[in-house]
């Protein structure tokens, strides 16, 4: 996967996406999900993992992949501002139905995953919680901290972090048992929504894919992989099922970034 300095996407026309390289992010591996899905062309612009991202923060006032900009118009940095994005500049395959009661299903429980407090926030919260427990070396206890100091970690959120991953994934099983039940494979309706995206991106911070589908550094792959007894009962096998028939069906792989 090439990349360009964020200084060169700034000035450039079309569809300019800043990643993290070498990381299976959740929230950038949505959005090159939902890119993928859509046939969009875009450049890739390279974010500093733990680094100060000055020319980053200057253009969308914060220093998070993954960011999309279109044109001129300004830069998109959360979740749902991108999914409008893609979804006006290529409408079909629809991602968002039409439906407003599936819409708003869709939307509540893409925020559960993705949003601030949801699924992905409250596992970065229990990762950054056991990554600076007295037992792990000193750099280590750095690093983490510094996640947990960027996205406002407490004690009292990580304490709080695995009950709460647990009741959404709670949540997120039982819908797809539901759907299972009237013959449908997916979270909404019988078509791919950026739910079921959302989800299968996501789920790599409890068993990332395999080596060969995904081939993360060490490291990054005992991070992601769930140790917390609370999260691991939560995770129902039809959950990781919906994951790999998503991977299989509608996203690329192996896993390039």
């Amino acid at each position: 996967m090439e990349y360009i300095e964020v200084e060169q996407a700034i000035g450039m026309p079309g569809l300019r996406v800043v990643l993290s390289p070498g990381l299976p992010a959740p929230w950038s591996e949505s959005a090159k999900g939902l890119l993928y899905v859509k046939k969009l062309p875009y450049v890739k612009a390279k974010q500093e993992l733990f680094g100060t991202n000055l020319p980053l923060l200057r253009w969308t006032a914060q220093t998070t992949a993954p960011v999309l900009a279109w044109n001129d118009e300004p830069p998109r940095s959360t979740w749902i501002e991108q999914l409008y994005l893609v979804e006006r500049l290529a409408p079909q395959p629809r991602l968002i139905p039409t439906d407003w009661d599936d819409r708003v299903l869709m939307i509540g429980l893409s925020h559960e995953i993705c949003g601030e407090n949801g699924y992905t926030w409250n596992r970065r919260n229990s990762i950054v919680k056991e990554f600076t427990a007295p037992d792990k070396d000193p750099q280590t206890r750095e690093i983490y901290g510094k996640v947990g100091e960027k996205y406002g970690f407490t004690p009292e959120a990580g304490i709080a972090a695995a009950a709460r991953c647990a009741e959404i994934l709670g949540r997120l099983a039982a819908r797809l048992e539901q759907q299972r039940a009237k013959g449908s494979r997916y979270f909404i309706g019988n078509a791919l929504t950026a739910l079921d995206i959302y989800w299968a991106c996501h789920a790599v911070t409890i068993k990332p894919l395999p080596e060969s589908v995904c081939q993360m550094p060490e490291l990054y792959r005992s991070v992601y992989t769930n140790t917390d007894p609370v999260i691991g009962k939560a995770v129902a096998p039809i959950l990781m099922a919906h994951r790999d028939y998503i991977y299989d069906k509608y996203l690329e792989t192996p896993l390039d970034f």
